[in-house]
């Protein structure tokens, strides 16, 4: 696939070069030569210097053929107006904008596009790992908004129902149980053992619920 990345910062860099090893075709595109120095020594894609928002930049990064562009500078303005462009104009069919301040994440938004904010979803995965050491994440969606953890059910609910776990914890819906290697859509009914996986679907609010009462720290 082609694949064009608009920004060669530490994340532009280090996503074209991920591209690049996965076999597929990757042009970087940055105003400045000496931002390409950041690529890693075995990339071979293309580099282009030149403005992101110029057309003839982009059409000679070949946008019209373009697979998918990321467009990951430090300005989140520059990047929500380049993404826009690539989708709108060029009607490329995978279009992703970074966003740097989490305040400008609107800004994004608004022009209805796919956003990595790698601000606001870092500072949410040490708020968890700090509150909630005890849980594994799986799976993160969005910007980390919704999250897929596991479980080892403690000793302290060996016994006790799904239901008498996720009573108590709003804003998780149970994924999968599983127990000696074999998964099953959970029932509330079912009995925990100790050392069974519990998966669920969880914002931070409930997770760190569901942290507290397997914990025994709740009632």
């Amino acid at each position: 696939m082609n694949f064009i990345v608009v920004g060669c910062g530490r994340v532009g860099a280090e996503l074209s070069y991920r591209l690049f090893k996965s076999g597929h075709q990757v042009v970087v595109v940055d105003s400045r030569r000496e931002a390409f120095y950041r690529l890693h020594a075995d990339f071979r894609g293309r580099t282009l210097e030149g403005e992101g928002l110029a057309e003839n930049v982009l059409e000679r990064a070949g946008i019209q053929e373009a697979d998918g562009l990321a467009a990951v500078t430090n300005l989140d303005a520059l990047n929500a107006v380049v993404a826009y462009l690539a989708r709108v104009f060029y009607n490329v069919p995978n279009v992703v904008a970074r966003n740097y301040d989490p305040n400008l994440r609107p800004v994004i938004e608004a022009f209805g596009l796919q956003t990595v904010g790698s601000t606001h979803w870092g500072a949410r995965r040490v708020e968890e790992l700090l509150l909630n050491p005890l849980q594994h994440v799986v799976y993160s969606a969005g910007n980390g908004e919704v999250e897929i953890y596991e479980f080892t059910i403690p000793e302290l609910w060996n016994g006790k129902t799904l239901d008498d776990i996720l009573g108590a914890a709003r804003q998780c819906v149970p994924v999968a149980l599983t127990r000696a290697g074999r998964a099953s859509l959970p029932d509330g009914k079912d009995a925990l053992r100790t050392g069974d996986l519990l998966t669920v679907s969880s914002t931070l609010e409930g997770i760190s619920a569901l942290t507290l009462r397997l914990s025994g720290k709740a009632g």
